[in-house]
């Protein structure tokens, strides 16, 4: 399998001079099965640029997996450019959302009107199709298989694990490691404290010894404290589910949009000085990256 990094900012797309070495956009990663099979995870505004490398070998048949719905995971959508050129085909995948009560079908529908963008989903003149996914059943795309697997964030949200003749990737998507709400000595703590290392095996289970981790690491040690919550991890957690798990290399993305390239090198050089025994390489998002499995 080949990955290719086209947006590694979180939250807001972080264009500028301060963000040129890694890049600005926000999530999406081309992931190409041995046979080329096309994965795309997620649709930040990395997709865009994905979509002029696709110009030139149209018509495509493309497979999108969406993590979860919040905007900077989906606002790149609109922009894919062969959604609007006939004899594409194109397939987005996605959980059920439970509080809109609808499947992932939502994130066009929600976008593409008039009130938010020039062109209607009607007047779409690709083929494309929904699919809501099921946690823990893997859909087959060419030679890949995609297993959605259930993760910690304040919406629904699936990571992605991908494997291809032998190989595999799994990538967290938004996932903050879940923690106790409850205090040593306070009544319900041992039971949550049960409920959440059970949570956590189950993840390290699904994730396996995977060749490359992608996982979010959106603040420092000292920045975890104040965002808790939030649902997003730290560079120390991605550190630590990467050992736990046996990951040959992890990769740190979804970056914090205020932090400049220069800051980012600084908190990603401390992280690992504090964590010299991770056992794997680890590793900085940037867009162009390019990773072969």
């Amino acid at each position: 399998m080949k990955v290719k990094m086209w947006g590694v900012r979180g939250s807001i797309p972080a264009p500028g001079p301060r963000t040129v070495r890694y890049g600005g956009n926000t999530t999406c990663i081309e992931v190409r099965g041995d046979d080329d099979s096309l994965i795309i995870l997620d649709a930040g505004t990395g997709i865009f640029p994905l979509a002029q490398s696709l110009l030139e070998r149209m018509p495509i048949e493309a497979n999108i997996f969406i993590t979860h719905t919040h905007w900077d995971h989906i606002q790149g959508l609109p922009f894919f450019v062969p959604i609007h050129v006939s004899g594409n085909r194109v397939r987005i995948h996605g959980a059920y959302d439970i509080v809109s009560m609808q499947g992932i079908e939502q994130v066009m529908s929600v976008q593409l009107q008039y009130s938010y963008f020039p062109i209607r989903e009607a007047e779409i003149k690709a083929r494309v199709e929904y699919v809501t996914l099921t946690g823990g059943v893997a859909v087959s795309i060419g030679a890949v298989a995609v297993t959605p697997v259930l993760m910690n964030h304040p919406v629904t949200e699936f990571g992605y694990r991908v494997e291809c003749n032998g190989k595999a990737l799994f990538f967290t998507g938004d996932h903050e490691p879940w923690l106790n709400i409850y205090a040593p000595g306070e009544e319900g703590h041992d039971e949550y404290q049960a409920m959440v290392e059970q949570r956590q095996a189950e993840l390290e289970a699904a994730i396996g010894a995977v060749d490359l981790l992608i996982v979010d690491a959106a603040y420092t040690q000292e920045e975890y404290p104040r965002k808790v919550g939030w649902g997003h991890g730290s560079f120390a957690s991605a550190i630590a589910l990467g050992r736990r798990t046996g990951a040959r290399r992890v990769l740190c993305t979804h970056h914090e949009p205020t932090r400049g390239d220069d800051e980012l090198e600084k908190v990603f050089a401390e992280a690992l000085a504090r964590h010299p025994d991770s056992g794997c390489e680890v590793l900085l998002a940037r867009e162009g990256l390019e990773i072969e499995l």
